[in-house]
C-alpha cells in the first residue's frame, strides 16, 4: 500500500499555535472508513494517544485507528484535500461521509463543558482537544452504526416471521443470515475497536479531565445509545440463533423423510418381488 509523505514533526506547542485563541473555531468529525493506518505517521513530542496532525492552512486533525477523524479549524475545501491525502490510509472508504460539527470556545471564565455556542474549554491545551475528538468520533461513530442497524432491522424482522412460513427457504433465509452477520459484524466493531464504554486512555495520565468527558458523554448520550445499539444487536443475534436451530430442524426433518420414503420403497419392492415369485 503506498503511503504519503510523512509531515514534519511539531511539538505540542507548535500544533496549538495553528488554532485561534480568542475566537470560536469549528471542530468536526467525520467517519471515513472502516478503519485508519496510522502507522509511521509523525506523533508530537509528549503526547498521547489518539494521534494529532497539522490540517489546512491553520488547523489540527485527530485520527483514530476505527475510521474517524475530527479536524479543528478546517474549512470544508480544506477537509477534502485532507482526506484526499489520507485515502492511501483508509481501509474500505465510506461512500458517504457521516458528519458531526460543533464549535470549540476557550474562556477562562467557563468551565469545561457544553454551551449554547458549543464546547466550551477553560484553555487551549492538546488533551483537552484530544478529548474533546474522542466524545465527536464515537458519536459520530454510533450514528453511523444507528444507521447502519434501523435499516438491517427493518429488513431482519419481516424476514424473521416468515421463517415459520413454508415458504421461507432459499433466498429468503439467505438474506435473513446475510443481514445478521452484517449486524454481528457491527458488534465487534463496537466492542472490540470502538470501546465506547470504557473511558478514554488519556484520562489515565489527565485525571482531571474526566469531568469535561463525563459532560461530553451525557450531552451527546453516548452510553444510552451504545446500550440501544446493544439492545438491537442482541435480539438480532438472539435471532440468528432461532433461524439456525430452525434450519437445522427441517433439515433433520427432511433426512427423516427421506429414510421414510427409502423404507417404504424397499417394502414395496420386496413385496412385489415375493409376488412376482409366486
Amino acid at each position: 500500500m503506498p503511503q504519503p509523505a510523512p509531515a514534519p514533526v511539531l511539538t505540542a506547542k507548535e500544533l496549538l499555535k495553528r488554532l485561534p485563541r480568542k475566537e470560536p473555531f469549528t471542530a468536526r468529525a467525520s467517519l471515513v472508513g472502516e478503519r485508519l493506518h496510522l502507522r509511521d505517521l509523525p506523533e508530537p513530542s509528549g503526547s498521547f494517544s489518539p494521534l494529532v496532525l497539522p490540517a489546512g492552512a491553520g488547523g489540527l486533525a485527530v485520527l483514530f485507528r476505527y475510521g474517524a477523524a475530527v479536524l479543528f479549524n478546517v474549512t470544508e475545501v480544506e477537509q477534502k484535500t485532507f482526506f484526499k491525502e489520507l485515502h492511501a490510509r483508509i481501509e474500505r472508504p465510506l461512500r458517504r461521509l457521516e458528519t458531526e460539527e460543533t464549535r470549540v470556545l476557550v474562556s477562562a471564565t467557563e468551565p469545561d463543558g457544553v454551551t449554547g455556542e458549543g464546547v466550551s474549554v477553560r484553555e487551549l491545551s492538546l488533551p483537552r482537544l484530544q478529548i474533546v475528538a474522542t466524545a465527536l468520533a464515537r458519536s459520530v461513530a454510533l450514528a453511523y452504526y444507528e444507521a447502519a442497524m434501523a435499516g438491517a432491522f427493518d429488513v431482519v424482522e419481516p424476514l424473521a416471521l416468515h421463517i415459520e412460513q413454508e415458504s421461507a427457504r432459499g433466498r429468503r433465509l439467505k438474506a435473513l443470515l446475510r443481514h445478521i452477520g452484517g449486524a454481528l459484524v457491527v458488534q465487534h466493531k463496537l466492542t472490540g475497536r470502538i470501546e465506547i464504554g470504557d473511558k478514554p486512555d488519556l484520562l489515565w495520565e489527565y485525571p482531571e479531565l474526566e469531568r469535561l468527558y463525563l459532560r461530553l458523554e451525557s450531552e451527546y448520550e453516548l452510553t444510552e445509545r451504545a446500550a440501544v445499539l446493544e439492545r438491537k444487536l442482541a435480539l438480532i443475534a438472539h435471532t440468528a440463533e432461532i433461524t439456525v436451530e430452525l434450519l437445522q430442524n427441517r433439515r433433520m426433518l427432511r433426512v427423516e423423510w427421506y429414510i421414510v420414503l427409502l423404507i417404504v420403497l424397499e417394502v414395496v419392492l420386496y413385496t412385489y418381488e415375493i409376488w412376482w415369485k409366486r
